[in-house]
C-alpha cells in the first residue's frame, strides 16, 4: 500500500498543475505563454541546471556515466524511429525524427524524477536533461533544417549553464550560497511554468493524422521505457539513479520538438510533429504511472 501512495504523492503535483495549465487555456485560448517561454529559456532552464548538478549531491562521474548511457538511449530511440517511420512510409523521414530521439526530459522528467528520488534524483535527472538540451540546438536543428547551425547553440543560454556546471562539477567547487538560493527559487518557479505551459500547450496543438500519431506515439511511451530497461540490465545498473533513468526514457515527445520543427521544418511536418506530441502525451498519463511503479518497486 505504502508504494502506492508514493506513487500518487509524485505523480499527482505534475498532473494537477498540467490540468490547470490544460484548463486555462480551454477557457482563455488567446492566453499569452510567450512570457513563460521566454523566462524558461533565458533564466528558468539555466537556473534549473545549475541548481540540479551542483546543489544536489550528483557527482562529476554519475552526471559523465548517465550523460553516455542516455546518450545509448538516443541512438536506440533513432534506430526505432527509423524503422517506425519506414513502415509508415513516411517521406521525409530524417525531418519526422526528433519526436522519437528526443523525450520531455525537462518538463515533466525532472520534477516526476524529484518527487520520486528527491533531490539526488534531480541531480542524475538533470544530467539527462542536459543532453536532450544539446541534442535539441544541434542535432534536432540539424534533422529539421538539413544543416547545422553553430549560432543558435552559441546563443542559447541552457547551454552556457551546462558548461558552468560541468566546470564546478568537475573541480568540485561549491556554489555560493546566495546562487544556489537563488538558482533554487528559480527552478521551482519554472518548473510550475512550464508544467502549466505544457498544458495550455495541449489545448492548441490539433492532431492531424491521429494512425500515424498513435503508431508513433507507441515508439516513443511503450518502446522508450523498454529500452531504458534494457540498458539498466546490460550496464547492471542499480539504484535510484537507474530507476530515473527509466523514467526519463517513458517521457513523451518534448514539446520543444514542435517549437524547433515550426521554425525550420515545412508546415506538413509541423503539424505531424504537433499530433505525435499530443498523443504521446496523452498516452504518457496512462504509462508513466507503470513505469514510476516499476521504478519505485525495483530501483530505489
Amino acid at each position: 500500500m505504502e508504494i502506492y501512495l508514493k506513487l500518487f504523492e509524485v505523480l499527482f503535483p505534475v498532473f494537477f498543475v498540467v490540468g490547470i495549465g490544460y484548463y486555462l487555456g480551454k477557457n482563455n485560448p488567446k492566453i499569452d505563454t510567450t512570457f513563460i517561454t521566454n523566462f524558461a529559456a533565458d533564466i528558468g532552464t539555466p537556473a534549473m541546471i545549475i541548481y540540479a548538478l551542483t546543489s544536489t549531491g550528483t557527482s562529476f562521474e554519475i552526471f559523465k556515466d548517465y550523460f553516455w548511457y542516455f546518450l545509448i538511449a538516443i541512438v536506440a530511440f533513432t534506430f526505432i524511429g527509423i524503422v517506425f517511420l519506414f513502415f509508415l512510409k513516411t517521406k521525409d523521414i530524417i525531418r519526422e525524427l526528433p519526436p522519437f530521439i528526443m523525450p520531455n526530459t525537462g518538463n515533466m522528467g525532472l520534477p516526476i524524477c524529484l518527487f520520486a528520488y528527491g533531490s539526488q534524483g534531480l541531480g542524475v535527472a538533470a544530467a539527462i536533461s542536459a543532453l536532450i538540451i544539446l541534442c535539441h540546438f544541434t542535432l534536432g536543428i540539424f534533422l529539421a533544417d538539413r544543416k547545422f547551425n553553430i549560432n543558435v547553440i552559441l546563443k542559447n543560454p541552457p547551454f552556457y549553464a551546462i558548461i558552468i556546471s560541468v566546470i564546478f562539477l568537475y573541480f568540485k567547487i561549491e556554489l555560493p550560497v546566495f546562487v544556489e538560493n537563488t538558482t533554487f527559487l528559480l527552478m521551482y518557479a519554472t518548473i510550475f511554468l512550464i508544467l502549466m505551459s505544457l498544458g495550455i500547450a495541449l489545448t492548441r496543438f490539433k492532431i492531424f493524422s491521429f494512425k500515424k500519431a498513435f503508431i508513433s506515439s507507441i515508439g516513443r511511451v511503450i518502446l522508450g521505457p523498454i529500452i531504458g530497461f534494457s540498458i539498466i540490465k546490460y550496464f547492471n545498473l542499480s539504484g535510484f539513479a537507474a530507476g530515473v533513468l527509466l523514467i526519463q526514457c517513458s517521457m513523451p515527445s518534448a514539446v520543444l520538438n514542435y517549437l524547433v520543427a515550426s521554425i525550420y521544418s515545412p508546415k506538413k511536418i509541423v503539424d505531424s510533429v504537433a499530433s505525435t506530441i499530443v498523443v504521446s502525451t496523452v498516452m504518457s498519463f496512462a504509462t508513466i504511472p507503470v513505469v514510476v511503479f516499476f521504478a519505485l518497486k525495483y530501483f530505489n
